[in-house]
């Protein structure tokens, strides 16, 4: 997968003549960024079989022999946390570390060009209570206060994270995005009424697996009383599922960290 812009993070290839330039490939007609050692060492081998041009020239260099460089280079990325805000958590608890955590990520965004965005789902629908920034002063602004209460619309939630994360993939190509799922994976309310939410919520998530949406699950639900609805929800994400029985703003950025380095 090649980027058009770049970043600090993430490793991507490049067809920009920027980058680190890492090994070599054949040119096949592209030569706006020759790897010229390269070259050099896919001719050596026939320089007795060029007698005739070589006495026009000290190294014969044939257009087969012609190799491009590969590059990488750092690429941004996208944090989208997508939260339970029910009162099937415990709700103040969660909501503070959710706070600390992105308004962390938001510091370390401003220098790692990284973008941080935040949806909340509760009642009967789900809000974006902060669309993708790195500002953080607007994540202040909409993190102060954050609706909480209601059943839990689990599929309207990612299908609004969904949505997200596609416009931000046309108005910022160069942006990978990270959804970061905090819910006990109970969905009790449906979007359409034609499926029962649970099944809704999981072919949703099939869906954005499918689109190769990296998605990570934290299972917000007390031990005593989890029935494994986060871990399988994680499983149709195609992504991993921690528990995080006393979470805290650290534990979770620390998360989010090694997830995006993976």
């Amino acid at each position: 997968m090649t980027r058009r812009h770049t970043g600090r993070r993430s490793r991507t290839r490049t067809e920009r003549k920027r980058g680190r330039y890492i090994q070599a490939k054949p040119a096949h007609g592209k030569t706006n960024d020759l790897a010229f050692d390269a070259t050099l060492r896919a001719a050596a081998p026939f320089q007795r079989e060029r007698t005739e041009q070589r006495k026009q020239v000290a190294f014969a260099i044939q257009t087969e022999d012609l190799q491009r460089k590969v590059r990488v280079r750092r690429t941004a990325n996208l944090v989208l946390f997508v939260v339970d805000a029910s009162w099937s958590m415990a709700v103040a608890e969660r909501m503070s570390a959710t706070k600390g955590a992105i308004l962390s990520l938001l510091t370390d965004a401003y220098q790692r060009r990284d973008r941080v965005g935040l949806v909340v789902f509760q009642k009967d629908r789900a809000r974006l209570i902060l669309p993708p920034t790195n500002s953080v002063q607007l994540a202040q602004r909409a993190l102060a206060d954050i609706p909480v209460g209601g059943k839990t619309p689990l599929s309207a939630g990612l299908f609004l994270a969904y949505q997200v994360v596609r416009q931000e993939g046309f108005t910022h190509p160069d942006v990978e995005p990270l959804i970061i799922l905090l819910t006990d994976g109970a969905g009790n309310v449906s979007m359409t009424g034609s499926l029962a939410p649970q099944k809704e919520a999981h072919q949703l998530a099939e869906q954005i697996a499918m689109e190769g949406i990296r998605s990570v699950v934290i299972n917000m639900e007390h031990a005593a009383f989890d029935q494994g609805l986060a871990q399988s929800l994680a499983e149709h994400l195609k992504g991993p599922c921690y528990t995080l029985s006393e979470l805290k703003a650290e534990s979770l950025l620390q998360t989010v960290r090694a997830e995006m380095g993976a």
